[in-house]
């Protein structure tokens, strides 16, 4: 990224004067390391979106979510993302600056850690995310639920994603993370030139209609709740083949409307909607 003084200095509105020289030293990377597309999709307004990512190495963790705070002009995004990172000294302190979903579903192997993790299921991270789309937080996401260092193709999304996007109702702007030396070298750098692709906003407002008209029906049995993974599956599966296309990975999981049938009701119903 050619870095010149309009974009050092952006200004950031929404932060006090720390914060935002804080956001500034921690910008300073993407200067030297990243490019970008598609700055104009990211929105205008203060309106609640879901962000979502694929996933690749540790640190664009902690890039990428920086580079969007800046063009956002200091407009947070509280990400998904597993405790652990939250009890980590100086990175959880600022993990807990933009109050972060912390999901608890992965253990420790470290004792003292692994005392502290709650028993919060991924059912409930799905309501806490979609309750801060609602206070008009937007949230940030990985669905491909870890790290894959394939350079080639993207793990199949997890339908958490689908759920928050159809209970909110809130756009989903699909952001890829491509890096040079995947194309050049065929490999995932653990720190190399990142290239930021921003894509056009999805909107599931029809699908979302139907999703909610299924919640509030009182007699919904366990053929509805199948019907909602189902729907939110379709939604995983756009989101993901918009990454596909912005990360410069393949996606090869089939569509999921070809998988489901009537004997998918003997799944649990929790199991089959939570994952994040």
């Amino acid at each position: 990224m050619n870095v010149n003084r309009e974009q050092l200095f952006k200004p950031l509105p929404l932060l006090p004067r720390g914060r935002a020289l804080l956001l500034r030293a921690l910008m300073l990377p993407n200067f030297l390391l990243t490019s970008s597309s598609g700055i104009e999709n990211l929105p205008r307004s203060e309106g609640a979106c879901i962000y979502a990512f694929n996933h690749n190495n540790s640190l664009e963790a902690l890039m990428v979510p920086v580079f969007l705070f800046y063009h956002l002009g200091g407009r947070t995004i509280s990400f998904v993302i597993d405790w652990m990172y939250g009890k980590i000294p100086l990175l959880g302190s600022l993990m807990n600056l933009i109050d972060p979903v912390y999901v608890y579903s992965k253990r420790s192997t470290i004792s003292w850690i692994e005392a502290k993790r709650s028993s919060i299921s991924a059912g409930d991270t799905v309501e806490r995310c979609t309750l801060k789309l609602f206070a008009g937080q937007s949230i940030g996401i990985f669905p491909e639920g870890k790290r894959n260092r394939n350079p080639e193709t993207l793990v199949k999304g997890k339908p958490g994603i689908g759920h928050i996007a159809l209970k909110s109702g809130a756009p989903v702007i699909p952001v890829g993370i491509d890096f040079k030396s995947r194309r050049t070298k065929g490999k995932i750098p653990i720190l190399g030139r990142t290239i930021i692709r921003i894509g056009a906003p999805l909107y599931f407002a029809q699908q979302s209609d139907a999703y909610r008209t299924i919640i509030e029906d009182a007699s919904s049995d366990i053929t509805g709740q199948v019907e909602l993974h189902r729907i939110a599956a379709d939604v995983t599966h756009e989101i993901m083949l918009a990454l596909s296309e912005l990360s410069g990975k393949r996606y090869s999981s089939p569509s999921p409307s070809k998988q489901f049938s009537q004997h998918e009701a003997t799944l649990n119903p929790k199991e089959s909607l939570c994952p994040v």
